[in-house]
């Protein structure tokens, strides 16, 4: 690893920022003057492109300027297409719509004044039909007294006088005259409608209150449909005779009746007495079954109202408009109603509206047809130009929709689109010198530029033997090795960074051969909750919540890191076909076939942009990020690949790591991601935490190689040669992983740790 590039750490103590020098990490400096002066160049250009990203940041941080920039730009979502859309519909709306309107409220006026008239014009003359047809039967029924009455005592002469009048007066079914206490049957009527003749003495009896009071005057009509299930109205009235005052019931049909109450397709009459039965209805089965009706709104009007007839609008308990009219007949103390439904009689005058509503829609759809023909070349690219800064804003630099800005344009329109593919072009290559996730961040706005201490997960990665791999390089090609030399590493660069991408990290920087990243440092997750008191409830659930992404970020940076062993499995075939397919050429190509040691720690560190205004980086500082330098350099003598600190192997060793404090048994959704590691059987010292150990990671037994690096590429294939590299095929040891990786096993009784130390200690 090249530190001269690397700067001095810095460490917080107390409090303070304190330096220290890393010339004692210059243990691997031997690289070429043109391997440093390439490496120096391409840094120097990364932090040149580095500081315009940061600089460039500092412009998103909220101003006032920038807040109104902002609700400037809102105003794009509405393209002129729309407005003139907008315009225009809102003219032919308003002219069309008024008329419309105007014409519908003025007719449905008259209609409603119309309708009223027939309604009560109807109920009118059915009122005086039935009024006319009672009268008429108790007129008869007292000629059939008097007729009785000359007839006297002699019962052939009255059993005649009865036949003929029901001869005359099919209709009636019976009389009964109380005086007489006799009942005179039109036998012919009962076979007819299948009635039992003695049934009508059983409804006399049933109704001795209703003859009651017609004996004091008061005229009764009942529906005797329900009792002789026919329909029939039985009339309880009194009858008057030149001897004496006498009390008839008179049975008679109801179906000459109906036929007035049935003559109109659109108003509904209905016959009630006084107490709010039905007697005669145009629903043969609400008749039949006499419904009593006094609840109804009309029904209940009439009862109330002093007047005779009126006419009048209401709702029923669906809400359903109706006009109404009342008689009442006051010679049998019955009523009779008219209703017609509103939405029926303005059926007419509504689908006139709709044909004018429909109208005003085919001139809006053509008026809007020929707007959009007109705007469509400005308001379409508009349009497209505004969907994608909207997605440059949610820091999708690469969004599909590019590939629709296809016009070519000599308008300003046409800069517009020039001046956006530039801008995705200055996007793509900040955030490829700096880190795609903090440019998204500064994009979205979601990043705070103040530094906050975060507790994260470091990794550090190294290239073993790289001076002697630049040298390779440098005496092969010479002047050119510089180009090959970084054409290897971004091949190498890209494999790793893959992994860290796919896994959640945040690459932080690269210096020559070796790789910083870190997990959770793009989490907003606040540490304030450790200032609030122990006996709050809201701070053991903060503190639970952030534990747990704590726990998570650090099993996603060693999912990352054990999948880089795969991704180096696979460089190294790769390099050694690339190397055999330049065999023989001159100045050959080759791909060297290489060894890393990737060290992670978790722990405490400060989060943030550090620099100065001309430039600056968002990076990571403290002892956990010098912890984690420090676990990378042990790997060598500890041989090794993959070291996590005693800090990481404690974060996770109750729910991923199997040994006797869990009873070598994890949680049920951890097991998916359960960490197989080696303690490594030497100490060292960590100040202010005393003697500790590094933990080998061996596998992550469940690691499903296909689906991790799908996420990345829909279209990866596992290579059947590397699959040994991690899960289930993975090793099972210490012992497998060094003799898969072709890493010597050290003798640990000459391992000091405490030395290798020195290389970060501060002075």
């Amino acid at each position: 690893m090249d530190y001269n590039n690397y700067g001095n750490f810095v460490t917080i103590r107390r409090g303070k920022i304190k330096k220290f020098d890393n010339k004692s990490l210059q243990k691997k400096q031997k690289v070429t003057n043109a391997s440093h002066q390439q490496g120096a160049a391409s840094v120097s250009y990364s932090d040149a492109k580095h500081a315009q990203a940061n600089q460039a940041s500092f412009d998103f941080i909220p101003t006032e300027k920038t807040k109104a920039t902002n609700r400037k730009k809102k105003h794009v979502k509405f393209p002129i297409s729309a407005k003139l859309v907008g315009i225009i519909s809102a003219i032919v709306i308003l002219s069309l719509g008024s008329i419309t309107f105007l014409v519908s409220y003025f007719v449905s006026a008259d209609t409603r004044v119309n309708a009223e008239d027939n309604n009560f014009t109807i109920n009118t003359r059915t009122a005086n039909d039935c009024e006319t047809r009672f009268n008429s039967l108790i007129s008869l029924c007292g000629t059939f007294f008097d007729m009785l009455e000359s007839a006297g005592a002699n019962p052939d002469l009255q059993n005649e006088t009865s036949v003929n009048f029901f001869e005359r007066n099919a209709h009636i079914a019976a009389v009964y005259f109380e005086g007489k206490e006799k009942s005179f049957i039109n036998t012919s009527y009962f076979l007819l409608h299948e009635m039992d003749t003695a049934s009508f003495e059983d409804y006399i009896d049933s109704n001795r209150s209703y003859i009651e009071g017609a004996s004091n005057g008061i005229v009764k009509a009942d529906n005797a449909s329900p009792f002789f299930q026919s329909p029939c109205i039985a009339l309880f009235v009194p009858v008057a005779s030149h001897t004496k005052n006498d009390v008839a019931v008179i049975l008679f049909s109801s179906e000459d009746l109906m036929e007035n109450f049935s003559n109109s397709s659109v108003n509904a009459s209905f016959l009630v007495n006084d107490e709010g039965n039905v007697l005669v209805h145009s629903d043969v089965e609400t008749m039949m079954n006499a419904e009593n009706l006094k609840s109804h709104h009309i029904v209940e009007e009439m009862f109330t109202s002093q007047n005779s007839n009126m006419q009048l609008s209401y709702f029923d308990e669906e809400n359903v408009e109706y006009y109404g009219a009342f008689r009442k007949l006051r010679s049998v103390n019955c009523g009779v109603i008219t209703e017609v439904k509103s939405a029926i009689i303005l059926e007419a005058v509504r689908a006139t509206t709709r044909r004018n509503v429909y109208l005003t829609v085919a001139i809006l759809c053509l008026c809007i047809i020929l707007i959009r023909f007109f705007a469509k070349a400005i308001s379409t690219p508009l349009r497209k130009l505004t969907a994608v800064a909207d997605e440059i804003k949610q820091g999708n630099f690469n969004t599909e929709l590019f590939d629709e800005l296809t016009e070519k344009r000599n308008d300003e329109i046409g800069v517009l689109i020039e001046s956006t593919k530039d801008e995705r072009q200055i996007l793509n290559t900040i955030s490829a010198l700096t880190n795609k996730g903090v440019a998204k961040a500064i994009v979205r706005k979601e990043i705070d530029f103040v530094p906050h201490l975060k507790d994260i997960t470091i990794f550090f990665s190294d290239i073993r033997g790289f001076t002697a791999i630049s040298d390779g390089f440098n005496n092969r090609f010479g002047k050119e090795s510089a180009a090959e030399i970084i054409g290897f590493l971004n091949d190498y660069m890209s494999r790793m960074v893959n992994c860290i991408t796919i896994s959640g990290g945040n690459v932080d920087k690269f210096e020559g051969d070796a790789i910083m990243a870190c997990w959770g440092v793009l989490r907003d997750d606040s540490l304030a909750f450790e200032t609030m008191s122990d006996d709050n409830p809201e701070k053991a659930r903060l503190q639970k919540l952030h534990a747990l992404h704590v726990k998570q970020d650090a099993v996603n940076a060693i999912r990352g890191t054990i999948a880089m062993r795969y991704a180096l499995m696979k460089y190294n075939k790769d390099a050694e076909i690339f190397t055999k397919e330049h065999l023989g050429e001159p100045l050959a190509k080759y791909k060297p076939h290489i060894r890393v040691g990737c060290g992670l720690n978790s722990g405490r560190a400060t989060v943030g942009f550090m620099g100065s205004s001309a430039k600056m980086e968002f990076t990571s500082i403290g002892d956990a990020v010098n912890l984690a330098s420090r676990t990378e350099s042990s790997n060598k003598p500890c041989g090794t690949d993959i070291l996590i600190t005693e800090d990481t192997y404690n974060l996770l060793k109750n729910d991923y790591i199997k040994n006797p404090a869990n009873n070598y048994t994890l949680p049920a959704d951890c097991q998916k991601d359960e960490i197989v590691v080696e303690m490594i059987p030497v100490t060292f010292e960590v100040k202010g935490k005393g003697k500790q150990h590094f933990y080998a990671v061996v596998n992550m037994p469940y690691f499903n190689i296909e689906e991790f690096f799908r996420q990345g590429d829909k279209n990866f294939v596992v290579d059947p040669d590397c699959i040994r590299a991690v899960g289930p095929q993975g090793p099972k040891s210490m012992a497998e992983v060094r003799l898969l990786l072709g890493i010597p096993t050290p003798d640990f009784s000459g391992v000091n740790l405490d030395k290798e130390e020195s290389k970060v200690k501060a002075n």
